[in-house]
């Protein structure tokens, strides 16, 4: 119902090298932290519009399983 998408990530140096790995693949998606959002709670923001192609968010939504396995 909304173009704005988190993904948890709780912390922010996992949020921040999410982000990092994410851009390598790709994908600008900002890593959004405190003071912006409670401590503990940092999260990936992903702002999705109909101009992206569906392959584009398949491949965005297939690289986010790696980031987050990167980061663990």
């Amino acid at each position: 119902t909304t173009p704005i998408q988190p993904v948890l990530c709780g912390d922010d140096a996992r949020a921040l090298a999410m982000a990092a790995s994410l851009e390598r693949a790709g994908y600008w998606v900002a890593a959004i932290r405190p003071p912006t959002v409670p401590e503990g709670r940092a999260r990936l923001r992903v702002t999705l519009s109909a101009l992206h192609p569906a392959p584009d968010v398949d491949g965005l939504v297939d690289a986010v399983a790696p980031a987050r396995a990167a980061t663990a």
